[in-house]
């Protein structure tokens, strides 16, 4: 696969596409059009990761950049450095939840935000022009070093004056946790300690091996779902490699799914102070249920971290997220954060005196069905096929902001384009998986 190219950064298989050539030219172009300045950067577990940060520093350094290394950092983490430390952007190196073979650049502005469509824009034009600000001997970049990042991040969670630490710590809970030996594997355990939860680490080595597909999806996860019924855990916690995604499991092993991580941010949030919520088209149903109980009312953006973040801006949300495990909390940073997350879930459970089966059972129950047409079979292209889609189901109002997304009352179909492949995904929910996969069927047959 060629190396992946996008406005928030750079991704590719280490050696092969992605190369000490492009992370060079990429960092040369991001250092040029901040201007300089100072510019956090962190990384993930890796192999690559040092390489691939010594690389960047000296990049960065070189367009006049004063650089503050970070080490293994979560992606939210580096974005607690870029507030803390006042900083003009970031660098996240780390390919997500991509396999271990694979490497990335993430970019950052001075706001902690990752790069919105305009300024992508910009860094790839400086990318692909070559016209770098290189600088003379006395006037390169510094290169310092923040050690004490990790604790600051957890610091600032546990100031936010909805974290109860006494009461979280009168509860004793027992968690097991898979950080995948990613960047979490230290950082999150510490976290939990603090609040006085007794921890059961599982691969939580930060040596870059991942020992399942680092994805944090259901088919990865039977080892904790197991581990946490057999341990007698009141729950089980895992994240993806640079720890911006939470998974959670309930005392009896069962999954809550990813899309009920933010729902449950949502609610604890939303039982403390008044506001609308955001998230992507692309999630739950069971977020406006949760913004409806109080009153309030779920926005929502194109698919993509940023795009939540514009609309939470835009609508002065208080809280938002997406289905993949996202938790986004404005009042630490303007992005996904598995820390937080873990912390409003404690809470939360410690709150309601509930154990997690139990809350899991309150919420609304959904099931999603996620398939892709590919368009070649069709003769069609993506544009074309979601034109027809929306025009098929004009009647019903279909949303245009991301692809076409039509609502039925018993549930709703996503129609989106992919941009690495001939293909359109098609997401559908309703309150059980085969009726997710009908109303999706609904549709493509009357487009066939």
């Amino acid at each position: 696969m060629a190396l992946m190219i996008s406005v928030s950064g750079i991704r590719g298989i280490f050696g092969t596409h992605l190369t000490p050539e492009n992370l060079v030219t990429f960092t040369a172009a991001y250092g040029t059009w901040l201007g300089g300045g100072k510019v956090v950067v962190g990384r993930d577990s890796r192999v690559t990761g040092q390489i691939c940060e010594d690389i960047v520093c000296a990049t960065l350094q070189s367009t006049g950049c004063d650089v503050i290394k970070v080490g293994i950092a979560t992606t939210p983490t580096v974005a607690m450095g870029v507030l803390r430390h006042q900083a003009s952007g970031g660098i996240i190196l780390t390919a997500s939840h991509n396999p271990a073979q694979w490497n990335a650049l993430k970019l950052l502005n001075d706001k902690s935000e990752f790069l919105d469509a305009e300024q992508g824009k910009a860094v790839l034009d400086i990318a692909e022009k070559g016209t770098f600000s290189y600088q003379l001997y006395d006037a390169i970049g510094s290169l310092t070093t923040d050690d004490t990042i990790n604790e600051y991040h957890i610091d600032e969670i546990l100031k936010l004056p909805y974290i109860d630490v006494d009461l979280i710590r009168k509860h004793e809970f027992t968690v097991a946790v898979d950080a995948v030996n990613g960047a979490a594997s230290h950082s999150l355990p510490a976290l939990l300690k603090i609040l006085g939860v007794t921890v059961h680490e599982i691969h939580c080595t930060p040596n870059g091996i991942f020992p399942h597909n680092p994805e944090p999806l259901p088919e990865h996860l039977t080892e904790i779902c197991e581990f946490v019924k057999a341990n007698s855990c009141d729950l089980g916690i895992v994240t993806d490699p640079d720890g911006d995604r939470l998974a959670l499991v309930d005392e009896n092993g069962r999954l809550f799914g990813e899309e009920y991580t933010q729902v449950m941010a949502f609610d604890l949030l939303l039982s403390k102070k008044s506001g609308d919520i955001a998230t992507n088209l692309s999630s739950s149903r069971a977020s406006d249920d949760i913004a409806k109980k109080y009153g309030q009312v779920c926005h929502r953006s194109a698919v993509g971290e940023i795009n939540v973040v514009k609309v939470m801006q835009e609508k002065n949300a208080i809280i938002g997220g997406e289905g993949n495990g996202g938790v986004i909390n404005p009042d630490l940073h303007p992005g996904r954060d598995a820390l937080v997350g873990t912390a409003m879930a404690l809470q939360l459970l410690a709150e309601k005196n509930q154990k997690a089966s139990a809350y899991r059972d309150t919420l609304p129950h959904y099931e999603m069905s996620k398939q892709k047409l590919e368009l070649v079979a069709l003769g069609v292209d993506a544009d074309e096929l979601l034109d027809k889609v929306a025009t098929a189901f004009e009647d019903l109002n279909p949303n245009r902001v991301d692809g076409v997304k039509i609502d039925f009352d018993e549930g709703w179909v996503h129609f989106r384009k992919s941009n690495t492949e001939p293909i359109v995904r098609v997401y559908s929910e309703a309150n059980s998986k085969e009726k997710a996969e009908e109303l999706a069927e609904k549709v493509i047959s009357m487009i066939r």
